[in-house]
């Protein structure tokens, strides 16, 4: 926008406000899931969570987060265009989402026992259960219902936060939209803690479940309704936009955000159907949905802020190189990409597999939750991390695509995905548990990456890939040694200092991963790849104070 003074912040400083925030947002939110966890561990009130904020949840996703459909469409008509053309654009968008929002939101009061039912079958599930089993499954979606109908108006609010997000962006602020996710999470712990000081150790009883459940859906309803406020309060004062109802649907920019938004927002929810095939199978285990989220949260936290930190920087490289004469550079910034993930990605997933019990007992054994419930996610969290580097990487082979202008090769590959995904869930949760669901995603994006590098080297007229194995089963082979490292070292502490205690845990869990990282490291050094350097170079213009003078 012309008239808004755009800062002169380079992008690897706009990428470290990111970065910055996403760190902040992320450790309060890894806070809020130990405060469910101690609070009800894999009981009825959790794993009911887990049930009815996926719907909630998936709107705040695909709508309300940063890179999401509305964030992206509104950004790119916005940057276009002068402030006095961007408050009628901002108006009529959100007159026109929060109406259609709202229709969403009744209808999730209405038939939110249908649509418990649908998302978790596997609640009226009785044959071959004991009486108190059956007893907790029932439970469970009375939670199940009631939170969903509490949570019901996040509808609305996503879309209300994504255009914020959007809005904020264009005016060239970055730090509120990447730290505002936080406030749900503190008003959820403030919840947990008012409940957990009236009701002392009752509070895992089975009689205060419901009440338990409900603290928790008003807990993320009002933080939902806070995170909004902050942003409208930051939108206002930019001049962008109030809550004045606009109806200007012939817009030129109106049209054109509508024409921007439909697709990706059908091709964003595409990618989060798989969450919700894996909840489906799931609902048919106890405690694993609640089990999938603390283990999910545990990988999500490092990978979201190594992706925004080393990343963040590369991806708009990808844009300004689709120019066929640039391909040949775009082929090194490809492999760049791809490495950088694998030196991250690798020794922390190899950790995570070597370190899975010490990390969940560390993070969550505390209050409710127990150490089976800490065996059954630290089982998930082992699955997790031999999936991390493909996860992390089909990312940026996706967003290889769209810099080429190629979104249909992606979105393809994303429905083939969602079939892909319900057939490997149904066949591997036999054999394997809920351990099981988290392959079956591993296995997807495995499938992705390679389909999208097969794509890429037709489109790029050939990828030099055989001169990328050789360095990338150097790390493989890097990272098995740290993962054993690690397991050894881990070992050898619990004989001498045993296995009990928040500090001997600690220290082990400090200990083993450090030795392991170390070693890595100096496999990895070498090897003598530029990419090390690039990552050590990352790291300390983040992390490094720089010396003035």
């Amino acid at each position: 926008m012309t008239e808004i003074k755009k800062s002169s912040r380079s992008l690897a400083v706009i990428a470290g406000i990111v970065a910055f925030g996403t760190l902040i947002s992320k450790i309060f939110g890894l806070v809020r899931q130990q405060a469910i966890a101690a609070a009800f561990g894999v009981g009825a009130a959790a794993n009911a969570y887990s049930y009815a904020y996926i719907l909630p949840g998936f709107l705040l996703v695909l709508l309300g987060g940063i890179n999401g459909p509305f964030h992206s469409a509104i950004v790119s008509v916005l940057a276009k265009r002068d402030k006095k053309e961007a408050a009628p654009i901002v108006e009529t968008m959100t007159t026109f989402i929060t109406c259609v929002l709202l229709l969403v939101t009744i209808g999730l009061i209405i038939f939110a026992e249908p649509l418990t039912n649908i998302v978790a079958p596997g609640l009226n599930q009785t044959q071959g259960l004991s009486a108190s089993e059956v007893q907790t499954l029932m439970q469970t979606k009375e939670i199940a219902i009631a939170q969903l109908r509490i949570m019901a108006p996040i509808a609305v609010l996503a879309g209300l936060i994504g255009i914020g997000f959007a809005t904020l962006n264009a005016a060239d602020m970055y730090w509120l939209p990447s730290i505002s996710p936080l406030f749900s999470s503190i008003l959820v712990i403030v919840g947990l803690g008012v409940l957990a000081i009236q009701l002392g150790s009752k509070i895992i009883a089975p009689e205060y479940a419901m009440l338990g459940g409900i603290v928790l859906a008003v807990g993320t309803l009002a933080g939902a309704i806070l995170q909004w406020i902050v942003q409208l309060i930051a939108q206002w004062r930019s001049g962008l936009g109030t809550l004045r109802l606009r109806f200007d649907f012939q817009n030129p920019g109106v049209q054109e955000v509508i024409k921007i938004m439909a697709p990706a927002t059908f091709s964003s929810g595409m990618l989060h159907i798989n969450v919700y095939t894996d909840l489906f199978f799931a609902s048919y285990i106890q405690g694993a949905a609640a089990a999938l989220n603390y283990a999910s949260l545990l990988v999500q936290t490092p990978l979201g802020i190594i992706s925004n930190v080393l990343l963040v920087p590369l991806l708009p490289v990808f844009s300004r190189l689709a120019a066929p004469e640039n391909w040949p550079e775009l082929k090194a910034r490809i492999r760049q990409g791809l490495m950088l993930t694998a030196l991250t990605m690798l020794p922390l997933g190899a950790i995570m597999i070597s370190l899975s019990m010490p990390i969940v007992r560390v993070v969550y054994e505390r209050g409710a939750f127990n150490r089976q419930a800490s065996g059954l996610v630290a089982s998930l969290l082992v699955a997790y991390g031999i999936g991390m580097f493909f996860y992390l990487g089909r990312d940026v082979l996706v967003r290889v695509f769209y810099a080429l202008g190629d979104g249909e090769t992606p979105f393809r590959i994303s429905i083939m995905n969602i079939f892909l995904n319900g057939l490997l869930d149904w066949i591997l949760i036999q054999p394997f548990g809920a351990p099981g669901l988290v392959l079956a995603t591993m296995g997807v994006n495995i499938v992705s990456m390679v389909l999208l590098l097969w794509k890429l080297n037709q489109k790029l007229n050939g990828l030099p890939m055989h001169q990328w194995l050789l360095p990338f089963g150097g790390l493989v082979g890097a990272s098995i040694f740290t993962g054993f490292a690690s397991w050894g070292t881990s070992q050898g502490l619990q004989q001498i200092l045993g296995s009990e205690g928040l500090l001997i845990q600690l220290l082990d869990l400090s200990i083993s991963g450090l030795v392991g990282l170390c070693l890595f490291g100096f496999l990895a050094i070498k090897m003598e790849l530029p990419e090390m350097d690039i990552f050590v170079s990352r790291i300390r213009q983040r992390f490094v104070k720089k010396k003035v003078g």
